[in-house]
């Protein structure tokens, strides 16, 4: 929802707030506000929504969570950045996997930041990226690094091990997506070798916690 918000200042940073969560989403626009060098020029609760918001008011930074409605916070940036390349966006979310930063970073986000994290780390992220710098706290990070070379997964993949994290079955999942059985155990196969575990249920364990797959 648009909110009615302050009229635009040239010698603010001005900030475009999207998250699903009213309470988190007008808590974060509150600090943003109360901070003298920036202001929010809107909010929104989805990414169709953001999108919308962000041709609207062209702000200076969208802050965008990754868990949203319809489309992701990861497309929304992915949309926006292919229409307005110089275009800037602080993360800031729930999601601590390597998978996440990585999609989100390569989306075009200049900088990751944990809900949790003292909301300092949320204005110096925003003036970092204001300035055209990148912003990545130490566990971030961290998280990033650990990430395993040569473990990205194709679409296909990922289709198949998310059918795999809700309990399907080779030959539900080969019905599911039209292919062979014989094609998703090759695929099972690829996974296992990626993500470097024996089994599934290794498998599934590792891409929730790498945030691969969200249930």
């Amino acid at each position: 929802m648009d909110e009615q918000m302050p009229k635009k200042d040239a010698s603010k940073i001005r900030v475009l707030v999207v998250d699903d969560h009213p309470i988190m989403r007008i808590g974060i626009a509150a600090i943003i506000q109360a901070t003298p060098d920036m202001t929010t020029v809107a909010q929104a609760g989805s990414g169709e929504e953001a999108i919308e918001m962000f041709e609207q008011h062209l702000p200076d930074i969208t802050l965008m969570d990754l868990r949203l409605p319809g489309i992701s916070g990861v497309e929304a940036i992915r949309t926006l950045m292919s229409q307005h390349p110089s275009a800037k966006f602080v993360v800031l979310t729930t999601y601590e996997g390597d998978e996440d930063i990585h999609q989100a970073l390569e989306a075009g986000a200049r900088s990751y930041i944990i809900k949790g994290m003292p909301h300092d780390a949320l204005v110096s992220a925003l003036r970092r990226v204001h300035a055209g710098g990148r912003f990545l706290p130490p566990p971030v990070s961290r998280a990033l690094s650990s990430r395993v070379p040569k473990s990205e997964l194709s679409t296909r993949e990922r289709e198949v091990l998310d059918l795999i994290a809700r309990g399907r079955s080779n030959k539900e999942i080969a019905a599911l997506l039209g292919i062979a059985e014989s094609t998703v155990k090759c695929h099972v196969s690829v996974i296992l070798m990626r993500l470097n575990v024996e089994d599934r249920t290794q498998a599934v364990v590792t891409a929730l916690q790498r945030g691969i797959v969200h249930l």
